[in-house]
């Protein structure tokens, strides 16, 4: 045997005897029972895909939007164009479920419009009473995500106002369901909230009667917002109250109310 030292044929021998170890290792793979059961499932792979690019259509979508395949053969009943149309107790008929979430479709999907939405309410209070078109509040969902909303319709239904609301965020989330469970926000104001039976009334100047350890102190506030029950008030300030007509000598004498304080309830006949 005829040793050699030189580096290049050294070398050439090393590649050849590498090539010739990774030819006998595909070999002995592909003849193995893996190596037989791998190639099987890649000619099902390229006869799986061969078979879906034949089976595809393509369609193009007149709108714009996400597609959804949550098909519950409403899409056609329940849209934009036929508010006039819905009432309660249609809605009832379909006996939808509070949070149930439509089952996917295996044959049918829909291009639904991500950028708006419409829910539609049914209140029976003073606010959505005096409700008007083009109103904006807050709607606060379940998992307490407040959402701005303006009204597009109203009508009274069997007593009750139906409401439809417009928006434009949240809606992909909302896409799921047909029925949830929300709360409408009419108004929001920061102040102190005390029953209307603690309010009275001087010369046009509403007040409350605070009793702190044991003494009384007429303080005259402002009411900010008011419902049939509650009132969101805050304390006067120096100029308001000199617009109002008292002099600084009286302002100064004057106490103001805060958090915790407690008020006297004026029983009405």
């Amino acid at each position: 045997m005829e040793l050699t030292n030189n580096i290049r044929q050294i070398t050439e021998y090393k590649e050849m005897i590498s090539d010739l170890l990774i030819r006998k290792a595909k070999i002995a793979g592909e003849l193995s029972p893996s190596g037989s059961y791998i190639r099987s499932l890649i000619e099902k792979r390229r006869g799986y895909e061969e078979e879906l690019n034949n089976g595809q259509e393509y369609i193009k979508a007149t709108t714009s939007g996400v597609v959804s395949y949550k098909i519950d053969g409403l899409e056609e009943i329940l849209t934009p164009n036929n508010f006039e149309n819905i009432n309660k107790k249609m809605l009832d008929e379909y006996n939808l479920k509070t949070g149930q979430m439509v089952a996917n479709s295996k044959e049918e999907g829909k291009i639904v419009n991500n950028y708006e939405g419409y829910i539609v309410v049914f209140l029976n209070s003073e606010e959505s009473k005096n409700a008007k078109i083009d109103d904006v509040v807050t709607l606060r969902m379940t998992d307490a995500t407040e959402i701005s909303a303006n009204i597009v319709y109203k009508k009274e239904d069997n007593g009750k106002d139906m409401i439809v609301f417009h928006i434009n965020k949240y809606v992909e989330d909302l896409i799921a369901y047909r029925k949830i469970s929300l709360e409408v926000i009419w108004w929001s104001e920061q102040g102190l909230k005390i029953p209307n039976s603690a309010i009275s009334e001087e010369n046009g100047v509403k007040y409350v009667t605070r009793n702190r350890a044991g003494y009384t102190d007429k303080i005259y506030i402002k009411v900010k917002m008011q419902n049939k029950n509650y009132s969101i008030i805050e304390n006067y300030t120096t100029n308001e109250l000199l617009e109002l007509g008292y002099t600084q000598s009286e302002i100064s004498s004057m106490k103001s109310i805060s958090l915790y304080d407690e008020v006297a309830i004026t029983k009405k006949e």
